[in-house]
């Protein structure tokens, strides 16, 4: 199933998309894209629905945050081995482990600030899991069981508030509207090997992230283990997973950062595209 939320913000009703790619009311059926909705009993209720008999969505809403009442963010840092080495980095032994504020969150293509005071906007594609089930010390062989679906992430990031002003990186990822997610929830059964998808990013119409999940320093398994290690993940919990190379502080010999007036488009495999314009806050 693809699951996603529609509406004003704040207002956003459950929806579904369906085989011929219109969107289905759910609102009659649940509340929300959350709690109990992505558990595997409440993910097996949706998918026995007759979509047919479920109200069309007329026009082009707006689509929301596939996901609804998000407990927190945990993003995972220089998780390709190639980003690594464009961030002057060393490939990490263990997950190097950040949060993204919920704050940050923001539908696929809501227009995305730039923070005042910002130098060096960046963007970064990313898979991100959404968990199903709660986590606690789980192995790698369950922990893909744990997983209600993936969606598409954009861990929008200002570097220079990331980087070079001290006090952890969360400062430099948590600006409103740093956190595009969706435009659908994608369940994990139409998604059997999450390290075999494709990702991408365009920034005005260039191509400058194109990579693959297969290239992971830890996969997705490794993660949602490693983290339940340290802290207990929630129903409806957000992991975002790692970039691939081709980030705008990686370009030499001279970066590129986002200014205001410019347009975003990314994608992961299956899981749909974002579309984002760049303006000042």
């Amino acid at each position: 199933m693809k699951l996603l939320r529609y509406g004003p913000v704040g207002s956003e009703k459950p929806g579904v998309l369906d085989e011929g790619g219109k969107i289905r009311d759910l609102s009659g059926v649940i509340a929300d894209i959350s709690g109990d909705v992505l558990s595997d009993k409440g993910l097996a209720q949706l998918s026995d629905l007759d979509l047919e008999s479920l109200p069309v969505v007329e026009g082009e809403p707006r689509i929301g945050a596939c996901v609804g009442n998000i407990g927190k963010i945990m993003c995972i840092g220089l998780n390709y081995s190639d980003h690594a080495a464009e961030a002057g980095q060393p490939v990490p032994k263990e997950p190097i482990l950040f949060m993204k504020a919920t704050s940050a969150v923001c539908g696929p293509n809501d227009d995305v600030e730039i923070p005042r005071n910002s130098r060096k906007t960046d963007w970064e594609v990313e898979l991100a899991v959404v968990i199903g089930k709660r986590a606690k010390y789980v192995t790698e062989e369950e922990a893909l069981d744990h997983v209600a679906g993936y969606c598409v992430a954009n861990d929008v990031s200002e570097r220079e508030f990331q980087s070079e002003r001290g006090g952890g990186w969360t400062k430099g990822k948590s600006h409103d509207t740093f956190g595009p997610l969706g435009p659908w929830l994608v369940t994990r059964d139409e998604v059997p090997d999450p390290q075999a998808l494709n990702l991408w990013l365009d920034v005005d119409n260039v191509r400058r992230q194109d990579g693959s999940t297969a290239t992971m320093v830890f996969s997705v398994a490794e993660i949602i283990s490693y983290l339940s290690q340290f802290m207990t993940l929630n129903v409806g919990d957000v992991i975002s997973t790692g970039t691939p190379p081709g980030v705008g502080m990686g370009i030499k010999p001279n970066p590129v950062f986002l200014k205001p007036g410019q347009e975003m488009k990314l994608g992961v495999e299956g899981l749909g595209i974002q579309l984002q314009k760049t303006v000042q806050a």
